[in-house]
């Protein structure tokens, strides 16, 4: 058994404080939208559609089977040494977050805005007037609770991305203490300046249909920051320990991309389909490009390559989905393909950069090129709320998300390295993960 020190009980200390508060916080009864009545007095303002409830309640459970999906994905890559360790660290956040954002998270990124950067903490704290506030102004046709949960689960798997950059030195505890710094530092603020009515971002006319900047930007560039503060492994060569794994991953994550992405309508609308149709065509391109890509450079075609080139797809559509046609789509999944199979193949050859997983190159530039390409293909066929001018307030935005989420990583990163140990030592990373971190052995059992 390890040795018990302050460190290690004061997460469970932590819970249990939180634990006891809500003890004692009263329950709420739910929203009746028929008793809050319209201008005329008689008509009811807000109607609740039992078809978008039941979309957006199947889009939530889509969005979190992502978690554990995109565990199996990272875990599938990864030496055998270290597969548990690298599953639970995207899985585990499942649990944070869901805590966090009662308490204080979802506050945070949809709270009454203080000066567009970022909610106030005491409007939903404790889920205050969540079950029995009115909907959200953007979807009332659903119960904020529901919009509310729909969020989490975005909240949730974008922790979980760092994960691939970090993977087979990172400390357990040091990374649960980045994914709660993490969350209330960059991503509360991204989301609630790209995704609140009075947000920053959402003001400059920013399209991101699902989560380009707010997730895959923000996560690309954590993961860049964790890679450079982290430094490489000893040994940065390691057989991946189940491509069957990685497949698997793969298909639950394009099925709940579905989720993630059409039910970023919020609502069983054809929006929805037109996000459902750009979803599933820019993965099949992106996956075809990178498989083709590898042959084109002498390499045979590979399950990896299919596989990450479909994750790629599904990353660089995410802002676009709702904003340009099914063709285009095609071309987004083609270009964010070559460009991020090129940089990854870049940063693994040409730099000391050690991003096992190339979150950064898939990610964070998938991220980038959709949401640019968001500028150029956005069409005002598909959505009034493109803008002529879409491509420079695009940019402008992806300055601005990369150049926060990346700086205020980095210092969280250096943060928690000063105080407690960030990275395993070189015994416990030679012994791997799974034994050294959680006492239990994926390689020796298989």
């Amino acid at each position: 058994m390890s040795k018990v020190t302050f460190k290690s009980v004061a997460p469970f200390l932590i819970l249990l404080a939180v634990a006891i508060v809500a003890l004692f916080i009263k329950p709420e009864a739910s929203f009746d939208p028929a008793s809050v009545l319209g201008p005329d007095g008689k008509t009811p303002k807000y109607v609740y559609n039992s078809g978008d409830i039941s979309w957006m309640l199947v889009s939530c459970a889509f969005v979190l089977l992502m978690t554990p999906a995109l565990a199996f994905f990272y875990g599938g890559m990864v030496g055998r040494k270290n597969v548990l360790s690298t599953m639970i660290k995207s899985t585990v956040a499942a649990g944070v977050v869901s805590v966090l954002w009662i308490v204080v998270l979802f506050s945070l990124c949809f709270g009454e805005s203080l000066g567009g950067f970022i909610g106030d903490p005491r409007t939903f704290l404790f889920f205050k007037g969540v079950m029995s506030g009115e909907p959200w102004s953007l979807a009332t046709s659903i119960p904020l609770s529901l919009f509310s949960f729909f969020q989490l689960m975005f909240a949730i798997i974008t922790p979980g991305l760092v994960v691939g950059a970090v993977a087979e030195r990172i400390r357990f505890t040091a990374y649960i203490l980045f994914i709660v710094l993490f969350g209330i530092l960059v991503y509360a603020p991204l989301a609630h300046m790209a995704w609140h009515p009075n947000g920053l971002m959402f003001g400059w006319g920013v399209l991101d249909f699902a989560g380009g900047t707010v997730v895959h930007i923000s996560a690309g560039m954590a993961a860049l920051a964790g890679a450079i503060v982290l430094k490489p492994r000893i040994r940065t060569v390691s057989a991946p320990a189940g491509i069957p794994y990685v497949l698997i991953g793969t298909g639950l994550l394009w099925f709940g991309w579905f989720g993630f992405n059409a039910g970023s309508a919020v609502g069983a609308s054809s929006l929805a389909v037109y996000a459902f149709a750009t979803t599933n065509t820019a993965a099949a391109a992106a996956g075809l490009a990178w498989m083709f890509f590898d042959v084109l450079r002498g390499k045979k075609p590979s399950v990896l390559g299919f596989c990450i080139g479909a994750v790629v797809g599904l990353v660089a559509i995410t802002p676009a989905a709702g904003f340009v046609g099914v063709p285009q789509a095609i071309f987004i999944g083609f270009v964010a393909a070559i460009v991020s199979n090129f940089v990854a193949e870049f940063l693994k050859h040409k730099t000391k950069l050690d991003d096992p997983l190339d979150v950064f190159a898939c990610h964070g530039l998938g991220g980038i090129t959709g949401m640019l390409l968001t500028g150029v293909l956005g069409s005002k066929t598909v959505n009034s709320l493109v803008l002529d001018n879409q491509f420079l307030i695009q940019l402008k935005g992806m300055a601005l998300a990369v150049s926060y989420s990346f700086i205020v990583s980095f210092l969280i990163f250096k943060f928690i390295n000063f105080i407690m140990p960030l990275r395993v030592t070189e015994a416990e990373e030679e012994e791997g993960l799974d034994a050294s971190q959680h006492d239990e052995n994926y390689g020796k059992a298989h």
